[in-house]
């Protein structure tokens, strides 16, 4: 999506080789007309797959996910990363590995919220070793729901993210996929 590897030219900023900081329009501070346009770009993308809910991993991917549940007129839910003392034991669960924070957290979402003729769009907002996408997975699959799509709005491509998504059939759809990643250059791959 050009509009969004744009700003990402403009506003993100690489913080050595590998890490990319895009606090300026993502994930500290939000510009709401990218995160239309992004669940636009995602909803012409999975054309008439079915879907009934939202799910992301709080906190960055909520924006995304908000916008594109308003746009397919569904509900979203988001995995908690810790559980609030006001959730009870009926819940989902799976552990997932942080690449960024450098640690491991069980996931969470009550039972309530899934349901086994959910079909689900998993939104992130970034996709690097696939550790989130694919705990968001198990979680959805324990509820029996699909896994319609999996929404990712930055992917590091030489990470091996989307290799282990896509080996277990799991349909892709990431805005921007980045090729490499150093101190003054981001190449993407053309889509």
């Amino acid at each position: 999506m050009k509009q969004l590897e744009d700003r990402i030219k403009t506003d993100g900023t690489t913080l050595g080789t590998g890490v990319l900081k895009v606090d300026a329009f993502l994930n500290h501070q939000v510009d709401p007309e990218l995160m239309d346009g992004m669940a636009k770009e995602w909803k012409h993308r999975l054309g008439d797959a079915p879907v009934t809910k939202i799910v992301t991993l709080e906190s960055s991917g909520i924006a995304p996910a908000l916008m594109l549940a308003k746009h397919y007129g569904v509900d979203m839910v988001f995995a908690r990363k810790q559980k609030s003392i006001t959730m009870d034991d009926s819940v989902y669960t799976a552990e997932v590995y942080s690449f960024t924070k450098q640690v491991s957290r069980t996931i969470t979402i009550s039972k309530s919220f899934l349901h086994a003729d959910d079909h689900i769009v998993i939104v992130d907002d970034f996709l690097a070793n696939g550790e989130a996408a694919l705990g968001l997975c198990q979680v959805v699959e324990q509820a029996g729901a699909t896994v319609t799509a999996i929404a990712i709005v930055i992917e590091k491509s030489f990470q091996p993210g989307r290799d282990k998504l896509t080996e277990q059939h799991y349909r892709v759809e990431s805005l921007a996929r980045i090729a490499s990643l150093d101190k003054d250059n981001i190449q993407f791959i053309p889509q």
